[in-house]
């Protein structure tokens, strides 16, 4: 089985977010597949296996599956085309959170996605000391994550976080995000120790609630993103109703076979 290393959201190598792509020669269990990313041992192995004319897409951290993963999406749809295995325009996967879509727009690729907004909660006990901060301008909850804005962007780049705490909450992963000071509209990070991935690189999933979430603050439906992880990459983000399309670009590392 053809098994590729791709880093998503961006256009030099080793930076972005680091995916494995996996084509399958057939059906296998969940077990097999969980077992394949623990191997592979980045924040998300992505298993592809064609399904007439589109493709069923399933994504796993080396700890768990997943929902949603845009990155990982994003790989996918970048190792379909690069390796020429599709020649379509646009190219349709079948997933835990329904029908997604990728198509060439320019020198980016776009992925179509479910806005997933967040609501306005009181922040959780231990959740700003677990951040490492103490004055939160916002916090607010979606079906996966908590959202923290904080007034700065470098308080943002220079968190902290104690990963141990953050691993107990009931939640995937915990998005801290704020406006950006320079060419980006906004910033963020993302940590999900108890999904697995105590930070994780580039997300695009959680862009579905930051696009909203900054659109209606921002008061404009397309802008740029950039998140601050030390390997850092950049997302063109826009709101379309309650669909999000996410661009970003990626490099081809590792092309190998998985013998097992």
């Amino acid at each position: 089985m053809r098994l590729l290393q791709i880093d998503a959201f961006t256009s030099e190598p080793f930076r972005g977010n680091p995916a494995a792509v996996c084509f399958l020669d057939g059906e296998r269990d969940d077990r097999w597949m969980a077992n394949v990313a623990a191997e592979m041992n980045l924040s998300e192995t992505a298993f592809l296996l064609p399904r007439n004319d589109d493709w069923s897409l399933r994504w796993f951290t080396p700890a768990v599956e997943v929902d949603l993963c845009g990155h990982a999406t994003l790989a996918s749809a970048h190792a379909i085309w690069s390796e020429n295995v599709s020649g379509a325009d646009e190219l349709r996967f079948h997933t835990r959170s329904g029908v997604l879509t990728a198509k060439r727009a320019g020198d980016l690729i776009e992925l179509d996605f479910p806005a997933k907004r967040e609501e306005q909660i009181a922040a959780p006990a231990g959740l700003l000391d677990a951040l490492g901060t103490t004055h939160a301008t916002y916090v607010g909850r979606n079906q996966f994550d908590y959202l923290v804005e904080l007034p700065t962007e470098a308080e943002v780049r220079n968190l902290k976080p104690d990963h141990a705490v953050l691993r107990q909450l009931p939640v995937r992963g915990i998005i801290v995000t704020s406006r950006g000071d320079g060419e980006y509209d906004f910033v963020s990070r993302f940590f999900a120790p108890g999904s697995g991935i105590d930070e994780d690189p580039v997300t695009g999933s959680s862009h579905v609630c930051l696009t909203p979430y900054w659109a209606q603050r921002l008061g404009k439906n397309e802008m740029s993103a950039f998140q601050a992880s030390p390997r850092g990459g950049a997302v063109r983000v826009r709101l379309d109703g309650d669909r999000v399309k996410l661009g970003g670009q990626a490099v081809t590392i590792l092309r190998g076979e998985l013998l097992v």
